[in-house]
């Protein structure tokens, strides 16, 4: 990934928050046939230091888990929050006219060696950790163990775990750095008012990254 300096995000801790609050990855890997890309949602555990690792599951008719280049790094792309930016939000389009559109954008990529567990225990252990994640902050939190014994066993035959210990993460956080300050701050006023997808969690980073650069 192409990554300009004032756009890189080097802080492990930063991307961590964003893989975990956008956790359905896009995962790319390298079978017989070629590039492969599946969305899969990915869940992040801190250990080992300094990045961690990340545990899902695929279907067991996926070939993925069986059909991947082994001494070859696995990608996984966490999308964070993106928009459009028009260039009328710009405070220099009345001065000079000298403005382009551009897209703002938040992505991590984690890079690691994927290995393939087929393991009933270990399957559901992940599936527990996975859905207690996700099912904490609902009034009444769904339990694997509230469904009937028999069909959790059958549910977890048919699936087949992953698991990618994290060798390297790249963050591009594209917020506006580039634009001087009157830009940022119309950007950050014109997202507000816009509507769009994403418009919010987009101008709260171009309000972090104009903090970041005082």
């Amino acid at each position: 990934m192409y990554i300009p300096k004032h756009f890189e995000q080097p802080r492990v801790e930063t991307m961590h928050e964003l893989m975990r609050a956008r956790p359905l990855a896009t995962l790319v890997t390298l079978s017989s046939g070629g590039l492969e890309a599946n969305p899969i949602p990915l869940h992040l555990s801190d250990a080992p230091a300094p990045f961690g690792t990340l545990r899902g599951h695929v279907a067991r008719a996926n070939p993925l888990w069986r059909d991947f280049a082994k001494e070859i790094e696995a990608l996984a792309i966490f999308h964070g929050p993106d928009a459009y930016i028009t260039p009328s939000w710009y405070a220099t389009k009345q001065e000079t006219g000298k403005v382009a559109p551009t897209w703002n954008y938040a992505v991590v990529h984690a890079y690691g060696t994927l290995r393939a567990i087929d393991d009933a225990g270990w399957v559901r252990e992940h599936l527990e950790t996975l859905t207690d994640y996700h099912e904490a902050n609902f009034p009444k939190p769904w339990a694997v163990s509230d469904a009937p014994r028999e069909f959790i066993k059958e549910t977890i035959k048919a699936i087949v775990g992953i698991e990618i210990v994290i060798t390297r993460l790249s963050g591009k956080w594209k917020a506006s750095q580039n634009q001087p300050a009157q830009n940022r701050a119309g950007v950050i006023e014109g997202l507000g008012g816009c509507g769009c997808r994403d418009a919010a969690a987009m101008a709260a980073l171009v309000e972090a990254a104009t903090k970041d650069a005082r």
